[in-house]
């Protein structure tokens, strides 16, 4: 079971109804999946707007926040399989006698007791989060708010060689963004060291400015950006109304600098390109097409089809049924920005799309697609 970083950034209301609200967007907490605010989403043939549909995406993926904490190991949670299986029959609306009866054992009583001592672990958690609040707030060392950066010194760690294999593994070369966030933490490590490398050490950032350039890197930005504060790579006032680099030596400085002045360099020569893209199922020849105002986010797009989340659920049971290997992508039509002008990107986008959904009709037994009344 993969938690992702931003769920344990979550406060506790946010992390009860499981996703988090940013600028532009809600992130589902328990996959990651991204709810674009101002478009109308559809499920089922019924319409929502983005935050009901963060709701609805987390019913109709994961059943309930409760039952993802509750299937979280134990080192995660400190419950016990006695404590979890009563906490999913309290949860179920269970009297003490039907749980008595279910779990065979001892009486009415046992289960009042059972329910005092999570009542008990209750008010311990609630005075342990208090005391790690406060001690945040003094911690003018940010020791507290942030995981050490030392695991980086470790042995596998040390060469270049080493360092450029983890890089290479992660970032797509060509591009220079990274591949995926689902890492081993030493791993994570050097993906953060890279990452850092895009902010000047001298300035002091707003979280939108914060997530215009890791957006570019990677399409969960907000994991990657909660990830860089967690490992001390990042530091923000508590309002998050500014954000710096961490302090470190000359020497890193001078680096980091060359290397952005190379990035800078780089995005230049780098032109945003939409267009339409289709999935193609190789065993049954159906397909789905697309539209993307940016065709990198195809990388996202196989991210959610890996971890279950794809909203075209007939497409993300074949994935699950054929695998991935089943599965190509391939862009069909691409438009560069810089030609669009003028023109209504959105809708230009659409007319394209509907082109290419008139020329291969992806629907019923020819594709995922589904057709417009």
């Amino acid at each position: 079971m993969i938690i992702l970083d931003s769920f344990w950034e979550a406060s506790i209301e946010e992390m009860k109804q499981g996703y988090v609200e940013e600028n532009d967007c809600y992130v589902c907490l328990l996959c990651g999946k991204t709810v674009e605010k101002g478009i109308i989403y559809q499920e089922e043939g019924i319409l929502y707007e983005a935050k009901k549909y963060a709701s609805v995406h987390i019913e109709k993926h994961h059943g309930s926040v409760f039952e993802f904490i509750i299937s979280m190991e134990k080192e995660l949670t400190g419950l016990s399989d006695h404590q979890r299986s009563l906490l999913k029959l309290f949860y179920e609306g269970e009297s003490d006698k039907e749980i008595q009866k279910e779990m065979g054992i001892g009486s009415s009583s046992t289960i009042r007791n059972h329910r005092f001592t999570l009542k008990k672990k209750e008010r311990q958690a609630k005075a342990f989060l208090a005391l790690m609040e406060a001690l945040k707030e003094r911690d003018t060392r940010n020791s507290f708010a942030t995981q050490p950066v030392v695991a980086m010194g470790k042995k596998d760690q040390d060469t270049n060689t080493a360092r450029e294999k983890v890089l290479t593994k992660y970032f797509d070369e060509d591009e220079n963004r990274l591949k995926t966030f689902l890492m081993k933490e030493k791993d994570k490590l050097v993906v953060l060291d890279e990452i850092v490398k895009h902010f000047e050490p001298e300035e002091e950032y707003t979280e939108k400015e914060i997530d215009k350039i890791l957006t570019g890197i990677y399409e969960d930005h907000t994991a990657v950006r909660r990830a860089l504060i967690d490992y001390g790579f990042l530091q923000r006032e508590t309002d998050g109304s500014k954000y710096w680099v961490k302090d470190s030596t000359k020497q890193e400085q001078a680096e980091r600098k060359k290397r952005k002045k190379e990035l800078k360099l780089e995005a230049k020569e780098v032109k945003v390109v939409a267009g339409i893209y289709q999935i193609k199922n190789t065993k049954n020849g159906k397909r789905f097409i697309e539209s993307l105002p940016n065709l990198k986010s195809i990388d996202g797009r196989k991210f959610s089809l890996k971890y279950d989340s794809f909203m075209n659920k007939e497409l993300q049971k074949d994935w699950n049924t054929y695998g991935e290997e089943a599965f190509i992508f391939e862009v069909l039509e691409e438009v560069e920005e810089e030609k669009l002008g003028t023109m209504d990107k959105k809708k230009y986008l659409k007319e394209l799309e509907g082109k290419w959904l008139e020329k291969l009709q992806p629907y019923g037994e020819r594709g995922y697609n589904k057709m417009k009344k």
